[in-house]
């Protein structure tokens, strides 16, 4: 199934590269610097073919986006260090910081060599549910569960509804409504009750379930002492903060760093909303994150980075490297500044 979205993406990308525009605009709307946002490195994936494939890419490929960047006179800082030239308005030159949301096992195996290899730092975003699995990574179960079976039925509260998952075509439909139905019809804190609902309805067990992808606690605790790495906080249970209670989206905010802090001895300054996009992030959100005392707080909003985001530190833009833009072309495109207003309606300084 070809995604519509994403083939006029590439194309524009194209034209803006072939058309000699990149490099031209560069100068001008190419920013201070970057924020880069990765999820799972891997020369490995155990569903290559499967729909969360986008979130991974290979490590050849950040090994060569590192060193085209640096080839091209970005320096790579840690966020500490990234909010320091963002308050000194880009003095030093143009930068770049890597961050990384979820703490996947593989960007301790596989990521962090290639990052020794070029001194880059990384700031890795945890959200402890996911790791003491209180939480799910409900994207890759809702794969599995249609991976495992033909035909689902779902419990609506208009009654059952019966989901055809027979085909690829038909698994990718399947796929895309369960995740409506757990990010639009559920509520956030009755998402993972739900989950588990329809594995089990379906014959799939999940009780005990945490996933192997990701870190372990005595892993995070070993790759924090590693020089190049920062912990960020990535809120407790990774859940959508804008369908919470400002209570509960308080708590997520909140509470994460005392939990951080007893696991790991330090304080997190740094957060990753989760999602980050304009249904799960806005004013009142940023808001939270200003009062819990973080230095930072990163979106997934596409954007380079501008002088003038040293007045909203709170919601920071970041270049997604990701499966469906493995090209280092790609890349040097979006950090010339010129996707920045055709992906945010002609914003040039990206917040929310």
């Amino acid at each position: 199934m070809i995604d519509g979205g994403e083939a006029i993406r590439k194309l524009a990308l194209n034209v803006a590269r072939y058309s000699g525009l990149a490099p031209l605009a560069k100068p001008f709307v190419g920013g201070i610097g970057a924020i880069l946002m990765l999820h799972r490195v891997t020369a490995t994936p155990e569903k290559p073919n499967g729909v969360n494939r986008h979130l991974n890419i290979a490590p050849g490929f950040l090994d060569a986006v590192i060193a085209d960047m640096k080839a091209n006179g970005y320096i790579f800082v840690a966020m500490d260090e990234a909010i320091e030239r963002i308050n000194a308005g880009g003095k030093g030159g143009q930068f770049a910081a890597i961050t990384a949301d979820d703490a996947y096992r593989d960007n301790m195996t596989e990521a962090l060599p290639v990052l020794e290899k070029h001194g880059a730092p990384i700031t890795i975003y945890v959200a402890p549910g996911l790791i003491d699995g209180a939480a799910d990574l409900w994207w890759e179960v809702i794969e599995d569960i249609i991976n495992a079976r033909d035909r689902l039925t779902l419990t609506t509260p208009d009654g059952p509804v019966t989901i055809d998952c027979s085909t690829p075509g038909k698994k990718l439909q399947a796929n895309a409504r369960l995740h409506a139905h757990l990010t639009l019809e559920v509520r956030e804190e009755d998402q993972r009750t739900v989950l588990r609902e329809l594995a089990r309805s379906n014959g799939i067990e999940l009780e005990g379930l945490r996933s192997s992808t990701l870190m372990n606690w005595d892993e995070i605790r070993a790759i924090v002492a590693h020089p190049l790495v920062t912990i960020g906080a990535h809120t407790i249970h990774h859940r959508n903060l804008k369908r919470l209670s400002e209570a509960d989206a308080r708590h997520e905010v909140d509470d994460v760093r005392c939990i951080l802090q007893a696991e790991l001895g330090d304080e997190p300054h740094h957060l990753a909303y989760p999602y980050g996009y304009a249904s799960a992030v806005g004013d009142r959100e940023v808001g939270f994150a200003r009062d819990a005392g973080y230095v930072s707080a990163v979106t997934t909003r596409h954007g380079v980075l501008r002088a003038e985001h040293s007045g909203f530190l709170h919601a920071l833009p970041r270049i997604s490297v990701n499966g469906r833009y493995q090209s280092v072309a790609h890349i040097r495109t979006m950090l010339s500044g010129v996707t920045t207003p055709l992906a945010n309606a002609g914003k040039m300084v990206v917040t929310i």
